[in-house]
């Protein structure tokens, strides 16, 4: 009996003796207790899973889906993921698949077009085989043991019992695993109980092994151990090499796309991500593309994320609930965090004791030391795989949120109600509290307006300008507001909110785990070390944890300033940028500029605040170590009066140093969690908003009550907005009031009426879009396109279709947009091309119906953009079609075309159609029936006989007009005539004689390069070159900045070694045999904060000297302790003033950099020629301003300090080794070379993924982008799902480079971890094998360098890697500081004269201009004049090139040969400001600002208030005898008047409705009326973004308001009057006729310009035709260009169908104008006639001319018709 038999597991206390564990435990714990812990641990996990397993089995499938009961239509079912989506299993409790004969548990998630693959492991069955024989060997091993008793008598015998018992239930485990495991009767998951059991027992037998190695007892004890330790070696081995659970796999390859491998993963690999070695590897061959980077996991899929979230109950805050979901996750990176935590301090402990043992090497064994030194590597691997884990967690967590969010707006997004309300502002119900208390001082006004929820703030007078942005209006959170988001704000929580709170999920485990564990730690330590002198530490520590967190505070409102005013001036920039066509135009660059300077010094002043509290945190941080060594010494040498041995002395400054980063990590994450926390309610108010009525109102049929199907409104009141939305004064949003009408089923129905009177209204109530107060509503609209089967003879479904007024497309082929992912059928789509026109333009296009539409239609005229828009309603297998006045953007003969083979013609036979239109002459006379309407009310309805008889249309609209065919057509054409198709107006630069291949690359020209997208963008390869590095650095300052920087970042290093040096002096004083010759390194770490390992102090315990000697205490007193820490405190505050300076100085360098390369970017982009902004999408330029811009102000400087640091730290590391122990720069030069070899690996992959990240990001915003605004149309199609699977394709797109990304990092961290440790172990090495000839003092130097030296490389790779990406967004910026620019704004010695033009003739030279040099010339040798004050109207085809002419008269385009002049001025000579601001353009696309009435016509308060009404009456948007609120000055009688307090807009595009405002106070005593206001009395209504709360009519005529405002004597007019109706228009051509300014107008409608003064026919670039309209009419003339045989112009008024009114106006005008031409200047017109190459008489004659052709003509004209 030995005497530790004391009894059973009852050990004495320690079990650690000397060298190794106590006998005692070997046998009780090691062999028996734990063991068999473990075993049971097993038995009772499997024996609970399988009897869940059975009741499962038993109860059935226990769920069904929540609330889908009757079948009313919920918005949510419209954006739910596709049926064939459900969600994939996520537990590994339904193994993945078996083979043969089990089940397939493999969810349907498989994609089109994709291929499944299974990948089975190598050796799969021949591994399990091995594994069994081994456990068998073991079982052996431990039956010999128990009759030989070789491991003891009766412990052993205990012990040899409990191994038997183990290994016996290892082989039944296997065994299973090798018979059944393909069987249906198989368990799960027996793999990892086998795993973990080989795990522990490894370890137990570890210990053992080595005791018996330095222990020997018997030779057959030693011989079984060794043989059961290599055994249970090779199964510990096998378990963590083979995939996890040795399984089958199934891989698919999506679209082509490789598989992830992470799940192909072995345990090892999986902790040392070695998985992620191929990909790093084909990185570095050669770049990443898209293509190359792997596929996501199919569970960490959006789809599959998204579905399995929804299942899971929400019933708490978005926040908690998120949590809750993530539960398992997050407490699994909590424990990995924790582990990582503890293990942090291991090195410090052991390098402690390493050096104890130098100093008294009789203490132990030499085995012990041997043991330190092994373990020091490896618990700094172990801490590593914890800190890996963790973080890898982190990011799935990440990945996963990131698509449930994004998800989850979008799908609201679709839903959202389309409400014509105010802006919110998110977060804004917080502030409403504050509000009413200012609101109940206002007095009864303020109180009345509260109580219909418009507590509002009063405003300065910069409003109006910044509205939009500030959100005026605040949420009213008591009742029905019908306040929405705004589409930037959507963009923003999808960008900007969604970002940070998947961000923040992704370090959470340091602020719940981590930093409490390491504080915990840290401080027991501590107390051990320094007993009681450590308090004052503690106390120091605690009070930087408040400063910590109101630094976070400080930087999380500056953010937030940042935010606001970066939205601020993005708002701006964006909207300038959408409007630049016109700015250019009208010469506004330079004022525009002005205010995103303004906008711009805002958000630098703000960044400014950041950087100064950057600053001074990073002071903070340098200083408290420096505070808490100076006090802890101080009471420890001077109060407790204890010789501060340098054992003491550097334990605890070690600790100090490990102690700041939890503190610092704990301030950061607070601050972080907090900013996270008021982004997800901003999200989840966003999502709690209002959501569309359409499918309530629309129900899942249209049959009423009668059982008869229906499409109209039975009895129905709708408001735009919510129904108790009162306005300030009273009155409502718009509203349509008591609708009864039936439109014809099959038939075509037309809805007619004034401009504004509620027509678009009308049909957005028809699907469901307003609100509605009473009534019903019916149409087939309510289900989702994807359920409802067509009618197999019709081949028809009872489906809508919708075309917008303002075309809305996608941004894809053109193809794609007609087909809008209908099946493709060959004989139908060359029907609708032809009967929507599109022919002869598909011709012109360089790729034909390949050729990509950009965003917004960017590459298309707005013709084209309204006939594909058609072509896709018609393609359709809708059977009701609603087109909202498609006819109003093409010419006249291409809507009579478009009328008879389209509207009318066999691809609509059965087919419903409402269409809205002012065309009465061309579309009443066939219609079934006609809806007229005035000011929201119907005015009459039926057939057009009843309504002509009723007095409600003209009598024209009975005459059937002289269509080409009659009226209905049975078949559709095979071709278009040549004639039609062909609008004008383009007023896009790329419409030149051959159409629009202009915007193309050359590459693109042929078919089979028609993918080539000219708008892509491109991924810039390769390392970031040395220009774009000079152009930062000289942006922050010239030579002698540097020079300063320079100094400043030496002093700062010098600091940490003076320090060091010092501190070894001191420790040299203390010990008379030179015990301490150790230092300390302090160099600042403090960039990188979060994110430094903090191994890196780790190691600064190496300077932990541990010194067991006592030396006499007198000694020790006579060092002058005082004298010493006073010293060393100057060093460390002159340190950390250096590093403030330093800092501050960079970041003053930044910000200087940052407002430059702003201000030349902005100059750059405004001033590019238009064609820049023709190939260019919209959002690659706002990148630049947005994502580039930020990476520019906020990541360069701070990343920039680091890799400086950094570098210079590893200079001085260098130096300091090679003085002390030169022999170590061996080593130092070997692990520098495998560090640049892995950095180099790591950099090459990590660019590319990070480059693809940020690409990719753009199609995912675009796309969000585009929904926004086309929300009605995919709802009017149903087909919400199909973009819903669009989006989760595309976020799954951008978290693929984002998530490999991470696995990069976290391969490059364990790697760097890896090789710092091997630096440890030589290090630790080379200690032990000169043992006797080193002293402690150059050990402690020696190791504590050489960890440092990892460290900071590691650092300086991932910060240059870093560095590299931010200055990628430099590179980015840099390309487009290079665009072509537009010559000189100003030439100044030639300035024109002040009041040029004053009579206003154009005159062209011989003119000829072309696209770019390579391309065909689109005007050829124009030569004509227009004299003053002439009107001149400009027709011919598509890319005739009327559109290029107004471009080349704005010097748009510049001239190849010949010359314009204006004036007799050569416009080529002056600058373009001089020229523009001098004439006037009023383009095809009306362009309005975000701001009020007033600031869209008059920008720049150049004109009075009389002026700029007196402007609306003459656009009849005002009618004369409407009061104006001028008569009272607006701010005198009630502040509240004037703002537009109850803005009611529709986001629809384009609301045909007046909008409400406060009325002129002249009628405030007035009770609330039925009646919709005028808008446009009050000039401080305000206007939303680019208009869309007017009508497209109303924005036209705001439009012209504008032009007219500045008098101009030369006005250029694109088809102004497209989308008004007739009555309007005609009133506004007596106005322009009345001007007296020289106008020239490309126009669609002849009759806008049949009554000019002359008519220009171009044909392909070359003049055909120019005379008076009846001239050409009479066919009399010849070409102005020779040749052309007349009659093109006749050609065209006959095609027009309408050819009598025509002829009667122009002649009418004409005669007029003979005579006047007979009584003032008959000699000058003759000349001029003769010149123009005319057939035609002199004066006199033209005059006789009259007389007797008046008969005639009319004869000729009755005939005609």
């Amino acid at each position: 009996m030995r005497p530790d038999d004391a009894g059973f597991a009852s050990c004495p206390w320690p079990i650690w003796q000397t060298d190794d564990f106590s006998r005692c435990f070997q046998q009780d714990y090691l062999k028996v207790l734990l063991p068999l812990a473990v075993v049971g641990l097993s038995i009772f996990h499997l024996a609970a899973q399988n009897i869940v397993r059975a009741v499962r089995r038993t109860s059935g499938p226990g769920y069904e889906r929540i609330g889908n009961g009757p079948t009313t239509l919920s918005p949510p079912t419209h954006t739910e993921l596709p049926r064939d989506e459900g969600p994939v299993s996520e537990s590994e409790d339904e193994e993945d698949l078996t083979i043969g004969g089990g089940r397939l548990a493999l969810y349907k998630t498989t994609t089109r077009g994709s291929i499944v693959q299974a990948d089975v492991p190598p050796a799969q069955t021949l591994s399990v085989l091995v594994e069994e024989l081994a456990v068998a060997g073991l079982v052996a091993v431990n039956a010999i043991a128990l009759a030989t008793g070789a491991y003891g008598r009766q412990r052993g015998g205990i012990a040899a019992i409990a191994g038997l018992t183990v290994w016996v239930y290892a082989l039944i485990l296997t065994s299973l695993r090798l018979f059944l495991g393909n069987t249906p009767w198989r368990v799960p998951r027996i793999w990892n109980h086998t795993a973990a059991i080989y795990g522990f027992q490894w370890l137990f037998t570890l210990v053992i092994f080595r005791s018996v190695l330095i222990h020997p007892s018997s030779q057959l004890t030693q011989t079984l151990v060794i043989i059961e330790f290599a055994l249970t070696s090779l199964l510990f081995g096998m378990a963590i090499s083979t995939r996890k659970g040795n399984k089958t796999i199934l891989l698919e390859w999506e679209d082509g796309i490789e598989p992830g491998r992470e799940n192909l993963a072995s345990l090892f690999s999986h902790y040392t991500f070695s998985w992620v070695d191929s990909i790093v590897w084909s990185g570095w061959k050669e770049p990443l593309t898209i293509k190359r980077v792997w596929n996501l996991l199919p569970k960490d899929k959006a789809a599959a994320v998204l579905a399995n979230y929804r299942q899971f109950r929400k019933t708490s805050s978005l926040a908690f609930h998120l949590v809750r979901y993530f539960k398992g996750l997050l407490l699994a990176q909590a424990l990995w965090a924790v582990g990582g935590a503890v293990l942090t301090f291991a090195p410090t402990l052991l390098l402690r004791a390493i050096l104890q043992y130098v100093e008294d090497p009789a203490m132990a064994p030499r085995n012990v030391l041997w043991l330190y030194v092994i373990l020091l590597p490896v618990t700094d691997i172990l801490r590593s795989v914890c800190d890996g884990q963790a973080l890898w967690i982190g990011r799935k967590i990440c990945i996963n949120i990131r698509a449930i969010l994004v998800g989850e707006i979008y799908a609201k997004a679709l839903r959202r109600k389309a409400a014509a309300g105010n802006d919110t502002t998110l977060g804004a119900a917080a502030d409403k509290k504050k509000q009413d208390a200012e609101a109940a001082k206002g007095g009864i006004i303020a109180r009345a307006k509260r109580l219909v929820g418009l507590g509002k703030r009063s405003k300065d007078k910069q409003a109006g300008r910044d509205r939009a942005t500030d959100g005026a209006v605040k949420k009213d959170t008591t009742g029905g507001s019908d306040e929405q988001v705004n589409l930037g704000t959507i963009i923003n929580l999808m960008s900007v909110d969604s970002f940070k709170v998947s961000e923040v999920t992704s370090y959470l485990h340091f602020l719940i785990a981590a930093a409490p564990t390491q504080l915990l730690v840290s401080i027991v330590l501590l107390y051990q070390v320094m007993g009681l002198s450590a308090i004052p530490g503690f106390v120091v520590m605690a009070l930087l944890l408040p400063i910590n967190i109101a630094f976070g505070k400080g930087f999380n409102s500056s953010q937030k300033r940042i935010m606001a005013a970066t939205d601020k001036r993005i708002h701006t920039t964006n909207e300038i940028l959408q409007n630049i066509r016109i700015i250019k135009y009208f010469a506004w660059e330079h004022r525009f500029a002005t205010i995103v300077d303004e906008k711009r010094r805002a958000e630098l002043k703000a960044l400014r605040r950041r950087f100064m509290i950057w600053a001074a945190a990073v002071a903070v941080w340098n200083t408290v170590p420096i505070l808490i060594t100076f006090f802890s010494f101080l009471i420890y040498t001077v109060v407790e009066k204890k010789p501060l041995y340098p054992s003491v002395a550097f334990t605890a400054i070690s600790l100090f140093m490990l102690l700041r980063y939890p503190l610092d990590q704990l301030g950061d994450m607070i601050a972080h969690v907090q900013e996270s926390q008021v982004s997800i309610d901003r999200i989840e108010e966003f999502l709690s908003e209002e959501e569309t009525e359409k499918f309530a109102q629309l129900g899942i049929d249209n049959v009423d009550d009668n059982g008869s199907r229906v499409i109209g409104f039975r009895n129905a009141t709708f408001v735009w907005g919510s129904k108790s939305t009162v306005a300030a004064d009273g009155s409502m949003a718009f509203r349509l009031l008591d609708l009864d009408v039936d439109f014809k089923i099959g038939k075509l129905n037309v809805i007619t009426g004034p401009t504004g009177s509620g027509k678009t209204s009308m049909l957005m109530a028809l699907l469901g879009e307003m609100t509605i107060m009473k009534g019903r509503v019916y149409l087939p609209g309510g289900r989702s396109r994807e359920d409802v089967r067509p009618d197999p003879e019709t081949g028809l479904a009872e489906t809508c279709a919708y075309v917008a007024q303002q075309a809305w497309l996608v941004n894809a082929s053109i193809k794609d947009n007609i087909l809008f992912s209908a099946p493709f059928d060959e004989q139908r789509y060359r029907d609708v091309i032809v009967a929507c026109a599109l022919e002869r333009d598909l011709e012109i296009l360089d790729n034909g119906d390949e050729t990509l539409v950009g965003e917004k239609g960017i590459t298309l005229s707005g013709g084209q953009k309204q006939r594909i828009s058609l072509a896709r309603a018609v393609y359709s297998n809708s059977k009701h079609l609603l087109m909202d006045d498609c006819l109003s953007a093409v010419d006249s003969h291409t809507a009579q075309w478009i009328f008879s083979n389209c509207i009318m013609g066999p691809l609509m036979r059965h087919r419903t159609c409402i269409l809205v239109s002012h065309n009465i002459p061309l579309c009443v006379p066939p219609a079934d029936h006609v809806v007229t309407m005035a000011n929201g009310r119907v005015t009459g309805q039926g057939t057009p006989q009843e309504l002509i008889a009723a007095g409600n249309l003209p009598e024209e609209a009975a005459i059937q007009k002289s269509a080409p065919g009659s009226a209905h057509i049975s078949r559709v054409p095979s071709r278009v005539p040549s004639s039609v198709g062909e609008e004008s107006g383009d007023t896009l630069v790329n419409e030149a004689d051959g159409g629009q291949q202009k915007t193309r690359d050359e590459a693109a020209k042929k078919k089979d390069t028609k993918q080539q997208n000219a708008m892509e963008e491109h991924k810039a390869v390769g390392a970031v070159q040395w220009p774009v590095m000079k152009l930062y650095l000289r942006s922050m300052g010239s030579w002698w900045f540097w020079v300063v920087a320079c100094l400043v970042f030496g002093a700062q290093q010098l600091s940490g070694v003076a320090s060091s040096l010092w501190v070894k002096e001191w420790s040299n004083q203390y010990a008379a045999e030179e015990t301490a010759k150790i230092h300390f390194n302090m160099n600042s770490h403090s960039y990188s904060v979060q994110t430094l390992s903090p191994t890196y102090f780790a190691s600064i315990a190496n300077y932990v000297k541990g010194n067991t000697t006592t030396l006499s205490t007198a000694e020790a007193h006579e060092v002058n302790a005082t004298y010493y820490l006073t010293v060393l405190a100057i060093i460390g505050i002159a340190g950390a003033v250096a590093a403030l300076v330093r800092d501050l100085w960079i970041f003053f360098g930044s910000l200087t950099a940052s407002w430059k390369l702003h201000n030349r970017l902005m100059a750059a982009v405004a001033g590019a020629r238009f064609k820049f902004f023709d190939v260019t999408p919209m959002g690659q330029i706002m990148n630049r301003f947005s994502k580039d811009l930020e990476a520019v102000d906020q990541e360069v400087a701070p990343i920039a300090i680091g890799v400086m640091s950094c570098a210079l730290g590893i200079v001085v590391t260098v130096v300091l080794i090679a003085y002390i122990t030169p022999g170590f720069l061996i080593a130092g030069i070997f692990i520098t070379l495998a560090y640049v070899f892995l950095g180099q690996f790591y950099l090459h992959a990590s660019r590319d993924l990070k480059r693809l990240e940020s690409v990719e990001r753009s199609p995912l915003f675009q796309q969000f982008g585009e929904t926004l605004t086309g929300v009605t149309t995919i709802r009017a199609y149903g087909d919400e799902r199909r973009f819903v699977r669009d989006n989760l394709a595309r976020i799954n797109t951008q978290l693929r480079p984002f998530i490999y990304l991470w696995a990069a990092n976290r391969w490059l961290s364990f790697r760097t971890d890896l090789l710092g440790d091997f630096v440890a172990f030589f290090a630790g090495v080379f200690v032990i094998l000169s043992l006797g000839k080193i002293d402690a003092g150059s050990a402690g130097i020696s190791l504590s360098y050489a960890i440092g030296f990892a460290d900071n490389i590691l650092w300086l790779v991932r910060l240059y890697a870093m560095n590299e990406q931010n200055m990628n967004s430099v590179e980015r910026i840099k390309e487009y500081l290079e665009v072509e620019q537009e010559a000189a704004a100003i030439v100044e010695k030639n300035r024109p004269p002040e009041n040029w033009p004053a009579k206003g003739t154009v005159e062209f030279v011989d003119y000829t201009t072309r696209y770019r040099k390579e391309l065909e010339p689109v005007l050829r040798n124009l030569t004509f004049k227009i004299e003053a004050h002439e009107k001149v109207g400009i027709v011919g085809r598509t890319g005739a090139g009327k559109s290029s002419l107004t471009l080349a008269i704005f010097r748009a385009l510049e001239a190849d040969e010949g010359k314009i002049l204006i004036d007799d001025i050569d416009i080529s000579q002056i600058g373009l400001r001089d020229l523009r601001e001098a004439i006037t353009i009023v383009p095809q696309e009306p362009t309005l600002f975000t701001g009020t009435i007033r600031t869209n016509l008059d920008p720049f308060d150049l004109y009075t208030d009389e002026q700029i009404f007196d402007a609306l009456r003459r656009v009849h948007l005002i009618q004369p005898d409407e009061l104006t609120a001028v008569t009272n000055p607006p701010t005198a009688l009630l502040p509240e008047a004037t703002t537009a307090a109850g803005t009611v807009a529709a986001t629809q595009e384009n609301q045909d409705q007046q909008d409400q405002t406060t009325p002129p106070p002249t009628q405030l005593s007035r009770p609330p009326s039925v009646t919709n206001k005028n808008v446009f009395l009050d000039l401080s209504s305000p206007v939303s973004e680019s208009g869309n709360n007017l009508s497209q009519g109303q924005r036209q005529l705001l439009c012209l308001a504008r032009a007219m405002l500045k008098k101009p004597s030369v006005l250029v007019m694109d088809e102004a009057t497209a989308s008004i109706d007739y009555a309007t228009d005609s009133a506004i051509q007596e106005t322009i006729r009345e001007l007296t300014s020289t106008i020239v107008t490309i126009a669609h409608r002849l009759q806008t310009i049949v009554d000019y003064d002359k008519v220009l026919v171009l044909d392909k670039g070359r003049i055909v035709e120019y005379g008076h309209p009846w001239e050409l009419m009479r066919g009399k003339q010849g070409g102005g260009g020779g040749g052309g045989g007349g009659g093109v112009f006749r050609g065209m008024c006959e095609m027009s169908g309408d050819y009598g009114a025509l002829a009667a106006a122009a002649k009418k005008a004409w005669k007029g104008k003979q005579l006047v031409d007979v009584e003032e200047d008959g000699e000058e017109e003759e000349e001029r006639e003769g010149g123009g190459g005319d057939g035609d008489g002199g004066g006199g004659q033209s005059g006789n001319g009259t007389e007797h052709g008046t008969g005639n003509g009319l004869a000729a004209a009755t005939d005609e018709s």
